[in-house]
């Protein structure tokens, strides 16, 4: 009896064991997002990295894997996803699947670890403007610095950091002398140690790692992520206000409202959606824009100016907030209302259109001689008329032709009154006259 109820008591607690041993896997095995950074580093990328590490944190994952393929970027967005990084309570791997240069490398920097596949490359990190020019010293030192500290807070040596940024640094030995920016292969990344490992895939990475036994959990941007990410691009922001200017001022040679102004409001449509999505624009900019935009459409209905000036003021407010820089921001206006200057000048000077909407604003009746009106009774039927002077013409008088007082000026000699004159010449409203023998016709 002794000896079943012992047996009763092992076999409970292996069944309770092996009941509880599932969920001790599922707690130790926890959570590991893998995160795809990809493609030009912009704004719209900013968002879509907050909102993944914003999910990590939440689902209290263990690791945040950085799948890193770029060019590089914006340094701006640069800096704001380095701030993304550094503040995870996560531990953070960069994993470079191609390449990671410039604003890619400097992020990969940030990570706690990095791992290469055997053909990553990362480095040439120079920074460059808009123009594709070397950035002026001051932003270069600020980038150079940038890229140091970067390594040094993660205890790599910063001199190669430095190097993939500075081309005065000599480095012979990484294909990188004075003059040459240093890009890292995957071996000579993991000589410098740049890099904790080089693995093929995902897979392996996990394997080394310790994290087989872990859910992956996979974040991909949304549709509407992608879009911004694409809007948000500067050379699309340009090209999107250009496209709304340019449309808006073409409905002003249409009547009511066409197809040029549908075009107009859907393109800045969509420049304030890509920037509220990308989280750079909030309600309210896009609220002061719709503002102006009314503004600027009473002006049409309320001639006098001021109503105008404030409603174009508010939307290029509007627009100059909704960006992350508002130079660049401007820059983008400048250009977008230059092009809309020229698209006017073509219209009206190559097609003779005329801005429709101004004929309600301006007076185009004219008092002509085509519609019967003349400034002044031109006389001519007084040419050889005979009268009479009623006062002297010292020149000017007033002469009498029939039983009409007209107001006239003599030749040029003095006439007394009471004499006999003739209309020898008219000229508009001025009638000349001179003394004559004649008859009163």
């Amino acid at each position: 009896m002794r000896k079943t109820k012992t047996f009763s008591w092992i076999l409970l607690c292996m069944i309770s064991f092996s009941l509880l041993l599932p969920s001790l896997s599922a707690v130790a095995s926890g959570k590991v997002y893998h995160v795809p950074l990809e493609n030009e580093v912009e704004d719209g990328l900013k968002a879509f990295l907050e909102r993944a590490f914003t999910e990590a944190n939440e689902e209290e994952a263990e690791t945040i894997i950085l799948e890193i393929n770029t060019p590089g970027g914006y340094v701006t967005s640069a800096d704001e996803i380095a701030k993304i990084i550094d503040n995870s309570p996560i531990k953070v791997i960069a994993f470079i699947n191609s390449k990671a240069l410039s604003a890619g490398a400097y992020l990969a920097l940030h990570a706690d670890e990095i791992y290469m596949v055997p053909t990553a490359t990362m480095g040439a990190a120079a920074i460059i403007d808009s123009a594709g020019n070397a950035a002026d010293e001051k932003r270069n030192s600020y980038w150079i610095g940038a890229m140091e500290a970067a390594a040094e807070a993660k205890n790599r040596k910063p001199i190669y950091a430095r190097a993939m940024a500075d081309k005065t640094v000599d480095m012979p030995k990484y294909r990188a002398p004075e003059g040459k920016l240093l890009t890292l292969s995957a071996e000579e990344a993991l000589e410098v140690e740049y890099s904790e490992g080089t693995v093929s895939n995902l897979n392996e990475l996990l394997k080394k790692l310790n994290l087989t036994e872990s859910e992956v959990v996979s974040i991909e941007p949304t549709f509407a992520e992608k879009l911004a990410r694409f809007i948000t691009n500067p050379i699309v922001v340009t090209l999107l206000l250009s496209i709304g200017c340019l449309g808006l001022v073409l409905e002003l040679f249409s009547p009511g409202f066409g197809f040029p102004g549908l075009i107009g409001l859907s393109s800045f449509g969509l420049f304030f959606f890509g920037h509220t999505v990308a989280g750079l624009a909030g309600y309210e900019s896009v609220f002061i824009f719709v503002i102006g935009l009314a503004l600027l459409v009473a002006e049409l209905f309320v001639p006098g100016g001021i109503i105008g000036i404030i409603g174009g003021a508010l939307m290029i407010i509007s627009i100059l907030f909704a960006g992350e820089s508002v130079v660049h921001m401007a820059y983008s206006i400048l250009i977008a209302v230059f092009i809309a200057i020229i698209g006017m000048v073509i219209v009206m000077k190559f097609f003779g259109k005329n801005i429709h909407v101004f004929n309600k604003l301006i007076l185009r009746d004219a008092t002509t001689t085509e519609e019967g009106y003349v400034s002044n009774v031109n006389r001519i039927d007084l040419l050889g008329k005979i009268g009479e002077s009623i006062t002297p013409l010292r020149p000017a008088g007033t002469i009498l032709v029939g039983d009409e007082r007209i107001d006239a000026v003599s030749e040029g000699s003095y006439i007394e009154a009471n004499r006999k004159v003739e209309v020898i010449q008219v000229e508009g409203s001025r009638i000349i006259v001179r003394e004559t023998k004649k008859g009163v016709e």
